[in-house]
Parts: C-alpha cells; structure tokens; sequence
C-alpha cells in the first residue's frame, strides 16, 4: 500500500470534514500524537487502527484504501511529475518532494527535500523509520539526540527511527538532501 497516499488521503478526509486531530483522536479512541505522525507519515497504522480511523471520518475502509494498491513493476517519475507533500505544518517551511510516488508497495520511500536559507525547525520529532540522508546541495546542522554535527554537500548519514532528531539550514543557499526512509516490512516499522 501507497502509505504517504494513505497519510495524504486520512488528512485530506479530516480537513474536508472540518475536524481537528482532537476530534480524530476522540472519536477513534487513538491519541492526537499518533494521528499527527500518521498524517505527517512517521507512524503506519496496522488495520485495526486504520479501521478506527476510518470509522470516525465517517468513511469505509475500503474508501480510505481504494487505489492505494497498484503496484507496476518499475515506475519513472519525472522531474516535472515530482510530488509536494506537506509535512509538519505550519511548523516548517521544508518542502519535501516524493520521488517514487506511483509505486504503491515499496521498501523504502525517497524524497528530495528542500531546505530554504536560515531554516531551522526548532521542534525535535522522531519517527519510527531508518532513514538515509545525502546532501545534495548546500550544508545542514543535525541535532541527533544530544550530538550536534554539521553535513556538506556529498556527506552522507545513515540513522536509526525513533531518535528525536532535526535538521537545520544556516546556510545562504537552499539546501537540498535525499533522504530515503525505510518502510513497513523492512524492520524500519512497527506495528501498531
């Protein structure tokens, strides 16, 4: 399953039916924090949960997964066909851009992400996911936990998930990084 269509699909559901997390979180019996890292695509919800979820937007299961299960054995996403996700809004102004959206089923999720001039994300968050970062353009402060370490272009880093951790543009220029973070069946992801 296309699990960043799915975060996309359960935020678009919320925001179409003018609720709150809160009222998400309330009425599915799950807390808001989870909820928010199941739309911001740091948690996956097992089946149970999407059920939950499902039931108190007011639609099916099947509703909230239809499509998200075409799986071709390659896709090409052009350039021009790159798609913008929102994540961690309004707190951020990084703009993250899927690269391997038209696969559904995947064992890990790329993104391109941009970080503008003087961006810093002052909340540290964590997700359950491994992830892999290389800086393609600019250089990033990383605050890891208790260690505080800078990235140049071409410098590379591999993390454990569940690491409170945030990334940082002191920079003049618009960095860019690929990060690639593991997904459901990888050990990257747990259930819940």
């Amino acid at each position: 399953m296309n699990l960043m269509k799915l975060a996309q699909r359960i935020r678009q559901y919320r925001l179409a039916r003018d609720m709150t997390l809160e009222v998400v979180a309330e009425q599915s019996g799950l807390t808001r924090s989870f909820l928010s890292k199941v739309e911001n695509f740091r948690a996956t919800p097992s089946l149970p949960a999407l059920g939950k979820i499902a039931s108190a937007l007011g639609v099916s299961l099947s509703q909230l997964v239809d499509g998200l299960d075409e799986n071709p054995s390659w896709v090409i996403v052009r350039r021009e066909e790159r798609q913008r996700v929102e994540r961690d809004r309004p707190d951020s102004r990084m703009v993250y851009f899927a690269l391997a959206h038209k696969r559904a089923t995947k064992a890990m999720e790329p993104f391109l992400l941009e970080i503008p001039p003087g961006v810093a994300r002052k909340k540290m968050l964590s997700h359950e996911q491994e992830e892999f970062i290389m800086v393609a353009e600019g250089q990033v402060d990383c605050h890891y936990a208790d260690e505080n370490f800078q990235l140049a272009q071409g410098d590379c880093m591999y993390a454990e998930g569940g690491i409170e951790h945030t990334i940082n543009n002191p920079g003049e220029q618009t960095a860019r990084l690929l990060i690639v973070y593991a997904t459901a069946g990888t050990g990257g992801i747990s259930a819940r």
